[in-house]
């Protein structure tokens, strides 16, 4: 990167945390440091977008849909429907009880036990989310600055922990506003550069999209293992939007800031009906750079470290070999591209099939290069991680787009891990103190000592999150890992809040056993899917853990009511 690049990067990440510790600086109470200072509805909007936009949605979801398209924009066309049901059944139920935690509520439904349970399912899904969210950008962004992967792991970890720990929910708050307005503008400026560099014009570029199959919006085809389609987006993922923002206190700590319970609806509702145009914009930049990448020669591998290490090897005539096949049928391509656009013009409906089929049968060849490329990486190093589609994005802006631009960008995704991962961090801070450590370990003690103890674990699962970071390993896309690892507890914590909320028959020991039993269900639906397991085979995409994790607490728990009983539980 160039210095203009540099001081772009670096001046907006440390004037962002600055801030933010500036503004919050000085004593606070515990209602204060856990809740802040009342936010306006469209503060929590922002704040509610900026935790869920972690960095990975901008290094990964370009990259998707570089690789598969649009598709993914059906996971979240069931967020408006999950804002709404949340505005409606959970936030006045937790405005009522003035709680801290959504977890408080749990204790006076059912009983300890169960509050208990619930938070440590959140704390143990979270505090590795909050890994991952540091992770995901540090290995790509270490690769493309060519820093060390555990240097650049603390230093987004330190900026995080130093703001959050110093002004807590207020400061997560305040410095997200800032890191929105540089997240959305970065990337709408790097949509405008896309479209400017597009060898070709905008409505040539669509129609090449829309002929490769990436303008999939829509998939309407019902399948079980499909991760993406409508059904998937308006059923099972409703169920983790549910539980993500109705139970998960990284994002319920956002609206239990609003001024009222008016102010907390809108600013949920503004994240249901803005969200989706903000992935629809990601997605779609990602489409672009892939006609980009039709006239103009992509990278064989878009980890350019992993082929420079390749190239000083032993192995570079090979790679050389596959780098001339690679280029023939590229050049190809272009060619049969030039006269699909021509035919696509003359309305030529006959030829225009036969083009298409053709550039599909030359970029499967591609693909199978890029494939003996990866074997190769491996041959040559089995520890490579061969997987390049989170650094598509980024190394077109390293490639094309100029000074200034690329640090802003750089910037971007930055910005974007501080914000999600503040707001996870100040979420099991406070779960932490609130749930467990005031509840059953000092009863008693001053408020000052609460925002003490906050501000010790705040830090304390801050330096575990910069540890799990530096000994983790990439899934096989970053934002599926993100999705992944909450549908594996969001189903259960769901179900026990479902259950509290509208089963009013079944009591404490009953949801406490059948969220034991679900989580394990789904434990043992992950680890054996695709495998089988006595004698019983199933692939079931992963959005459907959240759906079959909450129905599974609710009928072990209308069927467990009936042995145990409640005369130990709570009305």
């Amino acid at each position: 990167m160039s210095t203009l690049d540099w001081v772009v990067l670096f001046l907006t990440l440390v004037s962002i945390s600055v801030y933010g510790m500036y503004k919050t600086r000085g004593k606070k109470s515990l209602e204060n440091y856990l809740k802040g200072n009342k936010d306006n509805w469209w503060t929590i909007g922002l704040s509610i977008m900026a935790t869920q936009a972690s960095a990975i949605t901008f290094l990964s979801t370009p990259g998707q849909a570089y690789e598969d398209g649009m598709r993914f924009i059906q996971f979240y066309f069931g967020l408006p429907l999950a804002m709404i049901i949340i505005s409606i059944a959970f936030v006045p139920i937790y405005y009522k009880l003035k709680v801290y935690t959504a977890y408080e509520y749990l204790e006076s439904r059912f009983d300890l036990k169960t509050r208990t349970l619930t938070a440590l399912l959140f704390i143990v899904q979270r505090g590795l989310a909050a890994g991952i969210t540091i992770y995901a950008p540090a290995i790509i962004l270490s690769t493309l600055l060519g820093w060390n992967l555990t240097w650049t792991n603390i230093f987004i970890g330190v900026l995080v922990i130093l703001y959050t720990v110093s002004g807590g929910t207020e400061a997560v708050s305040i410095t997200q506003k800032q890191q929105m307005a540089v997240m959305m503008g970065g990337m709408v400026l790097a949509g405008i550069m896309v479209i400017q560099l597009l060898p070709i014009s905008m409505p040539e570029a669509l129609r090449v999209a829309g002929k490769m199959d990436k303008l999939n919006v829509v998939n309407f085809d019902f399948n079980w293992e499909d991760r993406y389609s409508i059904w998937s987006g308006m059923t099972a993922a409703v169920f983790l939007f549910l539980s993500y923002f109705g139970t998960d206190q990284s994002q319920v700590q956002r609206y239990l800031s609003g001024q009222t319970l008016t102010q907390s609806r809108m600013g949920l509702l503004m994240n249901g009906f803005l969200k989706i145009p903000m992935q629809f914009l990601i997605l779609f930049i990602g489409v672009l750079v892939f006609v980009f990448y039709q006239f103009i020669t992509p990278p064989i591998h878009f980890n350019q470290v992993q082929t420079e290490s390749l190239r000083k090897s032993s192995h570079a005539p090979e790679l050389a070999r596959l780098e001339g096949a690679f280029q023939a049928n590229f050049d190809s391509s272009k060619v049969v591209y030039s006269q699909l656009l021509t035919a696509m013009e003359q309305e030529e409906e006959a030829a225009v099939a036969g083009l298409t089929g053709t550039l599909k049968s030359l970029k499967e060849g591609q693909q199978e290069l890029r494939t003996e490329v990866k074997t190769l990486l491996l041959t040559h190093d089995p520890k490579a991680e061969t997987r390049d589609t989170d650094y598509v994005f980024m190394r077109f802006v390293m490639d094309y787009l100029p000074p200034g631009v690329v640090g802003l960008l750089f910037a971007v995704i930055f910005t974007a891990a501080m914000s999600s991962s503040s707001s996870e961090l100040n979420a099991l801070g406070s779960t932490t103190t609130v749930d467990l450590y005031k509840r059953s370990i000092r009863k008693e003690a001053s408020d000052s000592h609460y925002v003490h103890s906050s501000k010790l674990f705040t830090a304390f699962w801050g330096f575990g999150a910069i540890l799990f970071a530096t000994y983790a390993s990439l899934f096989e896309n970053l934002i599926q890992a993100v999705n992944l690892l909450g549908s594996l507890f969001y189903g259960t914590i769901l179900g026990i809040f479902i259950v509290g909320f509208f089963v009013k028959w079944i009591k404490g020991r009953a949801v406490f056993m059948a969220a034991i039993g679900s989580q394990a269900l789904i434990l043992v639906v992950h680890f054996f899917n695709g495998k089988g397991l006595m004698g019983l085979e199933w692939n079931i995409g992963f959005l459907w853990y959240n759906a079959i994790g909450c129905l599974a607490v609710v009928l072990f728990g209308l069927i467990l009511q009936l042995f145990v009983g409640s005369s130990s539980s709570k009305k």
